[in-house]
């Protein structure tokens, strides 16, 4: 049988601890109050870092070519 849409990626949350630094916090806490004015919708900043680091990941031209090539050598092995 073949459908339209291809099996859906795992998408189990997984969890991960970091240590902030007090300024690096503080900015997460000012983005998320910028972020509650600018949609009218308080986001906790558990929510939102996944996100910026998902936005930042897509966002980052050399990561994502060095991604692709490790990819690559990883098949080849």
């Amino acid at each position: 049988m073949s459908l339209r849409l291809a099996e859906l990626p795992d998408r189990t949350p997984s969890k991960l601890t970091i240590q902030l630094t007090p300024d690096q916090l503080a900015a997460l806490q000012d983005y998320a109050d910028i972020y509650e004015a600018t949609y009218g919708k308080r986001e906790p900043i558990e929510q939102l870092a996944p996100e910026m680091l998902e936005t930042f990941l897509n966002g980052d031209a050399g990561f994502k070519r060095a991604r692709k090539e490790l990819h690559q050598q990883r098949k080849e092995k």
